[in-house]
């Protein structure tokens, strides 16, 4: 099976910066896709960034201009650059990767335990 790992939330004041990290590892052939998503109680879990083999992004609307997503694919890591964070951004944030296990076999969508991510004064 294949894990993925969070690491870096935390509590920040408007304005300021985190950085999130996710480790993938196990059973992993390829990596065809990773990213982040985020969800508050109550609301569904929503697109934050991705990132796709060949680079093409995709990006919520809401954090343009201020999340960077970025692969290390030797290291099977995905990582979010948050800056000019707002209480907006509140929320437990998810890392997703698409993983192919074995050669010629689809890809199958995994989740991260998630990390909470608090924008407060």
């Amino acid at each position: 099976q294949v894990q993925l790992v969070e690491s870096g939330g935390g509590l920040v004041q408007p304005g300021g910066s985190l950085r999130l990290s996710c480790a993938a590892s196990g059973s992993i052939f390829s990596i065809n896709a990773m990213g982040w998503y985020r969800q508050a109680p109550g609301k569904q879990r929503e697109l934050v960034a991705f990132i796709r083999d060949g680079g093409s992004l995709d990006y919520a609307d809401s954090v343009k201009g201020r999340f960077t997503v970025s692969r290390d694919n030797a290291r099977n890591m995905v990582y979010l650059q948050m800056n000019s964070l707002k209480p907006e951004d509140t929320d437990v944030y998810y890392c997703n990767a698409r993983v192919v296990i074995r050669a010629g076999w689809r890809e199958n969508s995994y989740w991260g335990q998630g990390t909470q991510v608090t924008v407060s004064s």
